[in-house]
């Protein structure tokens, strides 16, 4: 269910100020997925110029809103921004490297697919994750990597370029749980899309976690490492 929606509208007020401040692109940044028991951890960025303007009706942050305004945004959104793109990190690889350095992996892989770069990023939060030392365990091409991070603290609902992000981001991850519903059905992924919620943690305990599982977390204890796609 969506949270209560702000009667405020994002804006372009710190994108466009940076922009006055010599940025050519600002990318709005934003993660789901980190919170989930099941999936992936993914990445949004959403990149604005000086000539973005006029908001897409409707557009809050992604925890504001329901599943249908979200994907009704979809369209709009993507011909408002001037380019964007979603990285994904798989469960196996947050279980490998921790968390952190799989939302900066998520980053990496949605640089990767930017034909325009960003030369300054409005990061939601207080923590940097995009700064992060890269995991013992495992290596990510981010040394080359060099932009400008502003930190803003519930940016998704305030900054139009980081709740673009969110949305973006957002509707696409829980497709991909949506589809791995239908080869693990007894999970409640096309409602909670590996969140914790009630019907999730019982099927967990009652036939053990799936290879889409963070096995790394604490998960409730069942009867095999790998639980059949059905009962």
């Amino acid at each position: 269910m969506a949270s209560k929606i702000s009667s405020d509208s994002p804006t372009l007020e710190l994108e466009h100020a940076l922009i006055s401040s010599g940025a050519k692109y600002v990318a709005g940044v934003d993660e789901v997925g980190r919170g989930a028991l099941a999936g992936p951890v993914s990445v949004g960025v959403a990149i604005v110029s000086a000539e973005t303007e006029q908001v897409p009706t409707g557009l809050r942050d992604s925890k504001q809103i329901s599943r249908t305004a979200r994907e009704k945004l979809i369209a709009p959104v993507s011909a408002w921004v001037l380019e964007y793109s979603i990285g994904h990190v798989a469960a196996s690889e947050i279980d490998q490297i921790g968390i952190v350095p799989a939302l900066r992996l998520a980053w990496v892989r949605a640089h990767q697919q930017l034909a325009i770069k960003p030369d300054h990023v409005i990061l939601d939060g207080k923590h940097n994750w995009l700064l992060e030392p890269e995991s013992d365990l495992f290596t990510t091409p981010i040394s080359d990597i060099v932009v400008p991070v502003t930190m803003k603290v519930k940016a998704d609902a305030s900054c139009a370029s980081v709740s673009a992000a969110s949305v973006l981001a957002k509707v696409a991850r829980d497709e991909q749980m949506r589809q791995a519903a239908l080869i693990y059905p007894d999970f409640g992924w096309e409602g909670n899309v590996g969140y914790g919620s009630s019907d999730h943690m019982a099927a967990i305990a009652r036939l053990g976690p799936t290879d889409l599982h963070r096995k790394s977390w604490k998960l409730p204890s069942g009867p095999s490492e790998f639980g059949p796609a059905t009962k």
